[in-house]
């Protein structure tokens, strides 16, 4: 399982492994920590103490340092697999709930017409879906768009990066995703 790691004002930074915080933790640099502890990471015996050293890994660690100023402002890259999991595996212009290895990354503007590959862009479409509009615009194609594309938040790229995301980093990044999300539905 994978821990969130925070700044210390609490904004998320990245997905690290538990070995990695148990980096931060021996290097003392994790300033707080949520969540009950979900592994145990044991090492030698300490000398002095005769002890067996050991470090609580939690599922999420905040990190003492300077807050980058703009680095939670970027725009979050756009994978198709990011898409998908925004947009819930539906295509935006039938309807229809799909696997992701049948689902496509559609431009709402073609890009050979000048659409860009941007989040504002691009929809999740099913394959045939996508095949009938092909280099048209929606309406060329008398084709509606379901739902309208967003920008993903920070804490919703945070969830659409996870892989196994526990209830605790679940809960914490949801707190700050918009109601309006289709993460929330």
């Amino acid at each position: 399982m994978d821990v969130l790691q925070l700044d210390i004002s609490g904004r998320p930074q990245a997905w690290i492994t538990s070995r990695e915080a148990a980096v931060l933790y021996a290097s003392d640099a994790v300033a707080w920590t949520l969540g009950d502890a979900f592994q145990v990471l044991r090492g030698g015996t300490q000398r002095a103490t005769g002890l067996q050293s050991r470090i609580e890994v939690h599922p999420i660690v905040a990190v003492r340092g300077a807050i980058p100023s703009r680095a939670w402002r970027h725009t979050p890259a756009l994978t198709n697999q990011k898409l998908f999991v925004r947009d819930r595996g539906i295509c935006a212009y039938c309807g229809g709930h799909f696997h992701f290895d049948e689902l496509t990354r559609e431009h709402i503007v073609p890009v050979s017409r000048g659409g860009g590959d941007t989040w504002m862009n691009c929809i999740t479409a099913c394959r045939a879906c996508n095949g009938h509009k092909g280099s048209r615009l929606p309406e060329e194609a008398r084709m509606t768009l379901l739902y309208l594309p967003y920008v993903p938040s920070l804490h919703e790229d945070m969830i659409l990066r996870g892989r196994r995301i526990v209830a605790d980093q679940m809960e914490f990044l949801l707190a700050s995703v918009p109601r309006s999300s289709r993460l929330h539905g």
